[in-house]
């Protein structure tokens, strides 16, 4: 009989540790070789154009360039609709347009219409701190709209689908 005692995984984890270690330490080392070009000067503390930058950093550099601000803040008025003007009140109607200034917001119901129309000074003060001041300038609310019984882009005039019946 023998007195061993099983190996535990730590004694078995750390065995496997030293192996690695001595098998690395009789590789030889690679020598290191210069690549022809020219030659690298670091730019200091703060990051250089060449340097990796953060993502929104590039994004905000691209949007000056190219002039977009005024898209991605009426972009953003859509996107954040929500964070903008409350969840409460983004649960009962939704941003359907943005044309000149005017923003068309859609309630769910006739109900809800009222209480935005009376809310309306608030919201757009809202949206002006948030987005700016020039985006949205006035704010139109509409109420759920009725189904239209017609079927393609002509119509006549008349009592529509009742007058066939008689």
């Amino acid at each position: 009989m023998s007195d061993e005692r099983p190996a535990r995984p730590s004694d078995i984890a750390r065995a496997a540790l030293e192996a690695a270690r001595a098998a690395s330490a009789a590789r030889p080392q690679p020598t290191r070789r210069r690549i022809a070009g020219p030659r690298r000067t670091w730019t200091g503390p703060r990051p250089g154009a060449d340097d990796p930058q953060p993502l929104g950093r590039l994004v905000d550099s691209l949007v000056t360039e190219q002039d977009w601000s005024r898209h991605t803040r009426v972009g953003s008025v859509f996107g954040r609709w929500d964070a903008l003007v409350g969840p409460e009140i983004a649960s009962h109607c939704r941003p359907q347009t943005l044309t000149e200034g005017e923003l068309l917001v859609v309630a769910e119901s006739t109900a809800w219409a009222t209480q935005l129309r009376l809310l309306a000074p608030s919201i757009l003060g809202k949206l002006r701190a948030q987005v700016g001041g020039d985006v949205v300038t006035r704010l139109r609310v509409v109420g759920p709209t009725a189904p239209s019984w017609k079927k393609g882009p002509r119509s006549v005039r008349g009592r529509g689908p009742r007058d066939t019946y008689g």
